[in-house]
């Protein structure tokens, strides 16, 4: 389900997290009445016998009761309180492991599996969705206003290395904008490792490259070397990113499983991996920009897609020999 976010927060009245975090802190105070309160009937219950001691069965209670408690302070603010859902899907790993062990290895009955689905299992997935969506909503430098910047706004503010804003250089010339990854990702590593190749094609079709990136203070220097003559714009709010319609990407995005293949082949290609330098989760892509204006996008629909400037310069419109 997307998010509304804005300023680095998103819209914390999305109601299956509350209903969500409402309905697990009940399940864990109702659990814990019960094992509180009438513990033989729960070492009955589960198979247990007697060999479970009953302090330790009401000490168990009294910290699944906490947490039903702090499960329903939690929900709220589902993302804001995302250390105590943390604490919560911990618990329910937790619980499944040992109960599951415990039933193969013969010390529990089968009876006991309720336990680990109604206290555990059931709240895993939905546990892991809010703590996912909140990663969304706050990983990188939150942008300064709420609306995005048009793509007309973002070029006048913006500008690049060379002092020219974005608008303004592209009035004077084709640009090949080309959005990376952070620093430390794989594919961008493999980026800059082509990236003479990448600026050559962008001269063959008259155009200049010029690639944005997160970090700021001139940090990306020691990232480029001797490469650091190439045009680039610092984003590190990923404010431009979303004037051009680059946004974060969802788990399939980042970490399917064709990710997980073009990354270690772009490892065993000596690309490597660094530190996270810039928002993790936000997407490339590559442009065409000229007098102001997209007239060619290339938007990455995974972390591990490469700019393809050849295919994108294809993609223009043929001259209309009508017009001559």
């Amino acid at each position: 389900m997307p998010l509304n976010c804005s300023l680095g927060r998103c819209d914390s009245t999305i109601r299956w997290m509350k209903f969500v975090l409402v309905a697990a802190g009940i399940v864990h105070l109702i659990f814990a009445a019960l094992v509180s309160l009438w513990p033989a009937l729960v070492f009955e219950w589960v198979g247990a016998g007697q060999w479970v001691h009953a302090l330790l069965c009401r000490g168990l209670g009294l910290l699944t009761g906490f947490l039903g408690v702090f499960l329903l302070l939690a929900s709220r603010d589902p993302l804001r309180h995302w250390p105590i859902v943390l604490i919560g899907l911990i618990q329910a790993c937790v619980t499944v492991t040992v109960i599951v062990n415990a039933v193969l290895d013969g010390q529990l009955s089968a009876g006991s599996l309720w336990v680990a689905l109604l206290n555990g299992a059931v709240w895993i997935v939905p546990f892991a969705m809010i703590l996912w969506a909140c990663l969304r909503a706050y990983a990188g430098v939150p942008p300064s206003r709420t609306e995005p910047y048009s793509i007309a706004e973002a070029a006048s503010i913006y500008s690049l290395s060379s002092g020219e804003t974005l608008a303004s250089a592209s009035e004077s010339q084709l640009l090949a904008i080309v959005f990376l990854r952070h620093f430390g990702c794989t594919f961008t590593r493999q980026i800059l490792r082509g990236l003479e190749g990448i600026q050559n094609e962008a001269m063959v079709h008259g155009a200049r490259l010029v690639l944005v990136h997160m970090l700021q203070g001139g940090k990306e220097s020691k990232y480029l070397g001797e490469r650091s003559s190439v045009a680039r714009i610092a984003d590190p709010r990923c404010e431009l990113y979303r004037a051009f319609g680059l946004g974060k990407g969802g788990f399939l995005e980042l970490f399917g499983p064709h990710v997980w293949w073009r990354g270690a082949v772009s490892i065993f290609k000596g690309c490597g991996l660094g530190h996270l330098a810039g928002d993790g989760l936000q997407m490339p892509g590559a442009f065409l920009f000229h007098d102001g204006k997209i007239i060619s996008a290339q938007p990455a629909h995974t972390a591990s897609d490469l700019p393809d400037l050849a295919r994108l310069f294809d993609s223009l419109a043929p001259p209309n020999p009508s017009a001559n």
